[in-house]
């Protein structure tokens, strides 16, 4: 069983954020965050209360959509110049996961590409608090920071007990400015770590636990806050439920969807959520039969209850309905073609290639899947 540090949530939270970094010991602080967070006034709002606190504090806002080491390195560079004593991670995962992985390297010699790999990382990072603007990741509970190296295009993770956070303020009102495009992908990532970590090989009843929350959280929630991103429970439901998903995923893993999707955001770009999004429904179905149980389940959470006397093979199809549902629900891209970035059938030998390298998604997921399987769901993805 693996968790983070303290948790806090509940609207208005985040004002918090100075005082609490101050108990730390800290006096010293970088924010790391992304031009957005800049242009709203919510990185100087930030950054005023760990002012008022009375600590120093810095500001590095280059966080791209799919962070890489280089941005990660430059981020570093002004942690250890300037000898900060805590890293503020302000945002989605992107910007969460670039803190992390600044925390350690305020530690540790060297670039964040030598750590990105399981248990390389030697030394604690300095104390880090994350604040969630999106419902999605659950980076602000998790072990993982996952990087694009831009050298040669491929995501990797830096993957150490030193990256769970030592402290996480949800506050759901940062999220209702969210647009509804960005409410979607971002839930449904929330939804592919709860359900993947839910059929994992490593799934355990303690992980079981929060993904069935996750799972029937986003049911009940997502499109609510998608279509309606004022409604503040609605809000606090796919919070939570991020939270729990990545609760679930940091102790059971994330299956082959992660690793199908990776090489969509390593080689065009693609936000990390409509990846997850657009291949889940092709992941579950081949998946399905594989465990059965599981994914009638699943289906059932998501609001698909199976007919009485229903076997679990059948009722396990209607998981895949209910997230392909979802998806058109929610107006994100269902097909490859949808997302714009040129995939063709040229591209899917490589795609393949690179999911299979992603070993331990791969080594969790409930069917064994090639490098031939891959090209099939990418193939099918296109349709």
């Amino acid at each position: 069983m693996f968790m983070a540090g303290r948790v806090h949530f509940g609207p208005g939270v985040s004002s918090k954020a100075g005082e609490l970094v101050k108990a730390s010991g800290a006096r010293s602080v970088l924010i790391v965050t992304d031009e957005t967070m800049e242009r709203i006034g919510l990185a100087e709002r930030m950054a005023g209360s760990v002012r008022a606190a009375g600590l120093e504090v810095s500001v590095f806002t280059g966080v791209e959509p799919e962070p890489s080491v280089e941005t990660t390195d430059s981020a570093a560079a002004i942690a250890r110049d300037r000898k900060v004593q805590a890293v503020i991670g302000l945002g989605g995962g992107s910007s969460m996961d670039v803190a992390k992985a600044v925390s350690i390297l305020v530690t540790n010699d060297g670039s964040a590409a030598r750590y990105q790999g399981l248990g390389l990382v030697k030394n604690p990072g300095v104390f880090k608090l994350m604040i969630p603007t999106t419902a999605g990741t659950g980076s602000e509970v998790t072990f993982t920071a996952v990087l694009i190296r831009k050298s040669d295009g491929v995501k990797g993770g830096i993957n150490s007990d030193y990256l769970y956070p030592d402290m996480s303020l949800l506050d759901p009102e940062l999220t209702v400015t969210m647009p509804p495009g960005i409410t979607a992908s971002t839930g449904m990532d929330a939804l592919a770590h709860a359900l993947e970590a839910y059929t994992s090989l490593q799934a355990s009843p303690f992980s079981d636990m929060f993904a069935e929350e996750a799972l029937w959280r986003i049911g009940k929630w997502i499109r609510v806050a998608a279509m309606n991103g004022r409604n503040i429970e609605a809000r606090g439901g796919m919070m939570l439920a991020a939270l729990y998903g990545g609760v679930a995923l940091a102790n059971a893993g994330v299956t082959a969807c992660h690793a199908l999707a990776y090489p969509l955001g390593g080689m065009f770009g693609v936000p990390h959520g409509n990846a997850n999004a657009l291949l889940i429904p092709h992941v579950a179905r081949w998946n399905a039969q594989a465990s059965p149980e599981r994914f009638a389940e699943a289906a059932s959470l998501l609001g698909y209850p199976r007919e009485e006397g229903e076997p679990d093979h059948v009722a396990a199809i209607f998981c895949s309905e209910a997230l392909g549902d979802m998806v058109d629900d929610l107006g994100l891209p269902a097909r490859l073609q949808d997302l714009g970035v040129g995939i063709g059938e040229e591209h899917l030998e490589e795609m393949a290639g690179k999911a299979m390298g992603v070993s331990r998604p791969m080594e969790n997921n409930p069917r064994v899947m090639t490098r031939d399987d891959c090209i099939k769901i990418y193939r099918e993805a296109m349709m």
